[in-house]
């Protein structure tokens, strides 16, 4: 454990199940009546020291909703519900759900990395299997404002983690469908249509099977970018999402590997580089590397052990440096691992690092 890295004594668990939307978002809401607030004053901080005024905030906060709305209004329902339970505004929730969104207007606050590996591995019977693994890296001074979350009473049940009053990140649900989740940047991203982390939520909600996200995600309003892996007992997919469209990324012998860059060419061109790279292009480099000349991988430990990186390595174990400033202090506030197959979410309240040291909170969806 890094002692740079705040940690509650106890990290929340939310919980909610209901089948009305509203009365989940209730629920979630009063569950974290102080921690809401306590993470949009975070974010305040970051949207002014990128430069974005209160004014910009609450605005890009309003046509969030409104893009919530129109596209799925149980989403939109479910976040005014986090509102009342929570005792705080509705827009404040809505620029939590957006803060990708809003954060796309600032050059001097850049995206965290992340780095996610889905691959294909035989099972103790034979029979194949699909795992995935995540860090999630972020702002350090976020680093106690995110639970894991167990939601139930939608079209799935869904287990995963995700930050304070954000309808949903990372996670698996009952019918085995899995989600990774990575930030990229285009230079068309802005406000206006559904955020990344709504649409993560409800794909996570209502979708089946791989084949039924890919139809979810193309059929959504999007004005921002991201990375989503999606994987099942039998399929995955790894999709890059844009300003300028949905692209599918090519698997390299099973294996999927994102980091932050946009990995095909139509919004390749658009792409914010000054954010990612080199960082980027160097830690995919280096996990395809070792897992190249690595024993192949059995168990979702294997695989989580892979993103144990050190000095003179890519930060794919990302650290965070105390003499930065305010908005450029990174870390692996977490790391996860998704099964499919058994409907499991396992999140370590640390880095890869920290396996071993730390207990797993293992979370089944069904």
């Amino acid at each position: 454990m890094n002692p740079a890295i705040p940690r509650p004594a106890h990290r929340p668990h939310v919980t909610a199940a209901a089948t009305d939307p509203y009365d989940r978002g209730v629920a979630r809401g009063e569950q974290l009546r102080d921690g809401i607030p306590a993470a949009a004053e975070v974010y305040d901080r970051l949207f002014a020291l990128g430069g974005i005024t209160p004014a910009q905030v609450g605005e890009d906060a309003g046509r969030a909703l409104d893009a919530i709305g129109r596209f799925r209004p149980a989403a939109r329902a479910e976040i005014s519900g986090i509102a009342h339970g929570a005792g705080v505004e509705e827009w404040r929730v809505a620029a939590l759900n957006a803060r990708t969104e809003i954060l796309a207007r600032s050059t001097a606050v850049p995206p965290g990395e992340c780095t996610t590996i889905v691959r294909r591995v035989d099972g103790d019977d034979g029979s194949p299997r699909t795992l995935g693994v995540q860090t999630w890296d972020w702002h350090v001074e976020l680093g106690a404002m995110w639970h894991t979350l167990e939601s139930r009473g939608g079209r799935h049940d869904v287990v995963g983690l995700t930050e304070n009053g954000i309808l949903g990140k990372m996670g698996v649900n009952s019918a085995g469908l899995a989600l990774h989740f990575n930030i990229l940047g285009h230079v068309r991203d802005g406000v206006g249509g559904i955020p990344m982390h709504v649409l993560a939520a409800i794909v996570l909600e209502e979708a089946g099977s791989v084949a039924e996200a890919v139809e979810i995600v193309r059929g959504s309003p999007i004005a921002s970018s991201g990375s989503f892996a999606l994987f099942d007992e039998t399929d995955a997919a790894l999709l890059d999402l844009s300003p300028v469209g949905v692209f599918e990324v090519p698997p390299t012998r099973g294996t999927l590997v994102r980091t932050n860059h946009f990995l095909t060419p139509v919004p390749a061109a658009g792409e914010k580089t000054w954010l990612y790279q080199p960082d980027s292009g160097e830690r995919h480099d280096f996990v395809r590397a070792r897992l190249a000349r690595s024993r192949p991988p059995a168990t979702v430990d294997d695989l989580a052990g892979l993103l144990v990186t050190g000095d003179g390595e890519p930060p794919v174990t990302c650290l965070p440096d105390p003499d930065e400033p305010l908005g450029r202090r990174w870390a692996s506030l977490a790391t996860l691992t998704l099964e499919p197959a058994t409907r499991t979410a396992r999140i370590l309240d640390g880095t890869p690092a920290d396996i071993g040291s730390r207990d797993w909170r293992v979370l089944t969806a069904g």
